[in-house]
């Protein structure tokens, strides 16, 4: 496994992070009346965890709210197990883990009302997650109404403290918004060690982007990408683009090509994806040893320039499923709705798309939405959600429904 400097933190993590929002999970029955219930499927969670960590991944990231909260209990417990696994012959398993591995969560800005907020969540993740402190501590999505809101209550006074006291390691921030509010909150303190932002060969340009990436990294910080797939989109390979990938003077697979570009950005520290099988592990840990900054020839990045031409060209709903629409008060499955949307475009599908959908439970279909709004204050992509849902169940409602 490769490894780069988290910025100036001091720590060089894996240049593969484990993403622990997209786990498997399995589905059971409900209360009378209410929809089935998704539990991670812990027995692979826990399989494709200590697969990782065998295989070199030094990163973890996880969030207050990942998998309806789920995602840091998981992960306490699962860290806890797979210390034993991997160091039972020392005195202290999870403290030689610790050693070796940093863990990242985020605090959930929007469910933060007063500066009371911020310890009573913070001291639940350290409930869920076992732990005394936390490696890497980040504002969660910060948006500039969200930003502005924890800012006035002294976000940034608590966040002292708590990095006095040794409770958190190194303290950052996650983003979805323009860049210009990119530039505005990294200017707004020495505190930031890293942050997170999206980025992938489709989005150089969007929320922080490519610049956002090198002003980033001009200020020191170590920057985590998400989303480098898309979503996944970019794993896809509709035939106008299998045909572009065909003339490659290397083979790799689409996903591989989506992480190599951004591993190929040398202000890039870890690259973090949400796998939700053991293959995934192992295939993306596979890819990063065969990664590097610049490694790219001018060959190479050109047909990554007219693959991404051609996705944008196919590509209907720019949703890359991050879920911040979850849960819906109707319960309507937005981001596989807006997913089975893109794909009949991208690979001229309807009927397919439409046998798919029939799939879903009836109680989490696009005829359920109400247009409420929630998923808009919520859609970092600025999504039409309401309107799209009224589409989507035009095009892939069963005919004579």
């Amino acid at each position: 496994m490769r490894h780069r400097d988290l910025g100036r933190t001091g720590l060089r993590p894996s240049v593969l992070g484990f993403g622990a929002m997209r786990l498997p999970v399995v589905t059971t029955p409900a209360a009378a009346g209410m929809g089935a219930v998704e539990r991670i499927d812990e027995a692979a969670a826990d399989e494709m965890l200590l697969r990782a960590l065998e295989l070199g991944v030094t990163y973890i990231d996880t969030a207050y709210g990942y998998h309806d909260g789920q995602s840091e209990t998981w992960l306490g417990r699962a860290l806890r197990d797979a210390a034993r696994l991997l160091y039972g012959d020392r005195r202290d398993p999870a403290a030689a883990l610790h050693a070796e591995v940093a863990v990242a969560t985020k605090l959930p800005v929007w469910k933060c009302e007063s500066p009371a907020d911020f310890d009573r969540l913070f001291a639940e993740q350290l409930e869920r997650l076992q732990r005394p402190s936390v490696d890497v501590y980040l504002l969660h999505s910060l948006r500039r109404e969200t930003w502005e809101q924890v800012r006035d209550m002294g976000i940034l006074s608590w966040a002292e403290r708590q990095l006095a006291a040794g409770r958190i390691g190194h303290f950052g921030f996650s983003f979805h918004d323009r860049y210009e509010v990119f530039t505005d909150i990294l200017a707004a303190s020495d505190l930031w060690d890293l942050c997170q932002i999206q980025l992938n060969y489709m989005d150089v340009d969007y929320q922080a982007g490519l610049r956002g990436l090198r002003a980033a990294a001009a200020r020191g910080l170590g920057v985590v990408i998400m989303e480098p797939i898309r979503g996944g989109q970019l794993a896809k390979n509709p035939p106008a683009v299998s045909d572009l990938w065909a003339t490659a003077p290397v083979l790799r697979s689409p996903a591989e090509w989506a992480l190599q570009w951004v591993w190929d950005q040398p202000e890039v520290s870890v690259v973090l994806s949400g796998m939700s099988t053991l293959q995934q592990v192992e295939e993306n840990a596979g890819f990063a040893a065969r990664s590097g900054p610049r490694a790219l020839s001018r060959e190479e990045l050109t047909l990554i320039a007219r693959v991404r031409d051609a996705y944008r060209a196919l590509t209907t709903v720019p949703c890359t499923d991050c879920g911040y629409c979850q849960p819906c008060p109707q319960g309507v499955a937005i981001p596989q709705i807006l997913e089975a949307v893109n794909d009949v475009r991208m690979f001229d599908d309807l009927e397919g798309q439409r046998e798919s959908y029939t799939w879903l439970e009836e109680e989490r279909r696009a005829d359920r939405c109400t247009a409420c709004g929630e998923c808009l204050e919520r859609c970092p992509q600025g999504i039409d959600i309401p309107t799209w849902m009224a589409r989507a169940d035009a095009m892939l409602a069963p005919q004579g429904e």
